[in-house]
This record gives C-alpha cells, structure tokens and sequence, in this order.
C-alpha cells in the first residue's frame, strides 16, 4: 500500500511542478510540460514492478504513437482561447485530439500499426 501512495505522490508532484513552473515563466513552463515526465516515471514504475521488457518496450512505443495526434492541439488552443473562453477552447481541443486521433489510427493502420 504504501508503494501506490509513493507513486501517487510523486507523479503529483510532477504535475504540481510543471503549474508552478508555468506561473513563473510561460516558456520555461512550456519546456517542463513538454517533457516526458510521466512516461518516464510510468517507465521506471513498470521497471520497478518487474514488468517484462517488452510491455516496457511496448508502452514507450505506444505512448510515441499515441502523441502525434495530440499536437494539433497545442495549437488551436492559444489560437481559440481568446475567441471563445477557456471551457469551450478545452472542450474544443478535446473534440479536436479524438477526431486527429481517429484519423491518424486509421493512416498509420496501414502501415501495420494498430492503434485501436
């Protein structure tokens, strides 16, 4: 039990840090987010729970696969923001990543990956 707590709390923690991060300073924040904190920490927590090396391999591939189609979104959200507010600008990019994360699963299916 107290290894799901110790978990728990440092990916908060890592989440805590890019906010106050990103109040400080809105580039230096940008970078922080944009690292992969969390699939490192999700890869060290599969390593540690002696996972096999390939679910380990498999995550880290997925998770690259799983990000391309979120990026549009790191777009239109600076460019909706100001013109419908922040909730609708969230809900948009919401509707947005699953309509590029549809299409781009069917692109990539052809190469033979499967996403879904």
């Amino acid at each position: 039990m107290y290894w799901i707590i110790a978990k728990y709390a440092l990916t908060a923690a890592v989440v805590v840090l890019v906010s106050e991060v990103a109040k400080r300073s809105d580039k230096l924040g940008g970078l922080v987010a944009a690292l992969p904190m969390i699939t490192i920490l999700s890869l060290i927590w599969l390593y540690v729970e002696r996972q096999s090396a390939e679910k380990i391999a498999n995550h880290a591939w997925y998770t690259f696969w799983y990000v391309v189609p979120t990026l549009p979104m790191f777009l239109a959200f600076p460019a909706l923001l100001s013109r419908i507010g922040f909730w609708p600008t969230l809900l948009a990019c919401v509707v947005i990543t699953i309509v590029c994360f549809a299409v781009f699963a069917l692109l990539v299916r052809r190469f033979g990956i499967e996403l879904l």
